[in-house]
């Protein structure tokens, strides 16, 4: 039986819960200051401010802001895999299948555009937040490679090359496509082109003449 008091065990989850809206609030200030500005105009006094922190307070979370938008990326990550899954699950027709894994990329993008602009520009500057990119993408690699092997099993899919050499393929077009998005300007694709591309890239990809 433990001898530890309760109120200890108390005081420390207060802590730990001040903590978790601490970071919380710098994230938020993060985000919403990206509204505005790009990621380079942001200085760690302003974030501190908006969040209601000491410079040092976010020092103890982040190292720097590139890490504070790479965090954020998480959470985008996670709302796409989310939102990916059913697709992921070989849930419906191919057509349907496709078009609603594509869509969950671009409507993430639409839902963070901001985010996304500074996640690019902190990957260039840092190392880590690079190879922390990398990774998460990488994430969905071996899931649509077990989809195409799938689908070629039961026959709706062609046979054609290495199905993970072709998701690391089809999934460098989405990154690409999205980095078009976030770039902006003459020549930029539109979020509806953008989507309508990849949906038939993706489908011809992978079903060729079998649709």
């Amino acid at each position: 039986m433990s001898s530890r008091p309760a109120s200890t065990d108390a005081t420390r989850t207060r802590r730990a819960n001040k903590g978790e809206e601490r970071r919380a609030a710098i994230l938020e200030a993060v985000e919403s200051l990206l509204e505005d500005h790009a990621l380079d105009e942001i200085s760690i006094s302003d974030i501190s401010r908006a969040a209601g922190v000491t410079r040092s307070g976010f020092y103890f979370y982040f190292d720097n802001k590139a890490k504070a938008v790479a965090a954020l990326s998480r959470t985008v990550y996670g709302e796409m895999q989310e939102g990916a899954r059913a697709y992921l699950g070989r849930v419906g027709s191919p057509r349907e299948m496709i078009a609603g894994l594509i869509t969950e990329v671009i409507s993430t993008w639409e839902r963070h555009p901001n985010l996304y602009r500074a996640l690019r520009d902190a990957r260039d500057s840092d190392p880590a937040v690079r190879e922390m990119w990398d990774g998460d993408r990488s994430s969905f690699i071996e899931p649509v490679a077990s989809v195409i092997d799938a689908e070629r099993a039961s026959g709706r899919a062609v046979d054609g090359p290495d199905s993970r050499a072709l998701a690391v393929v089809l999934l460098d077009m989405n990154d690409r496509a999205v980095e078009s998005l976030s770039r902006g300007g003459p020549g930029a694709l539109t979020p509806e082109a953008a989507n309508e591309a990849l949906v038939a890239v993706w489908l011809n990809t992978i079903y060729g003449s079998k649709l």
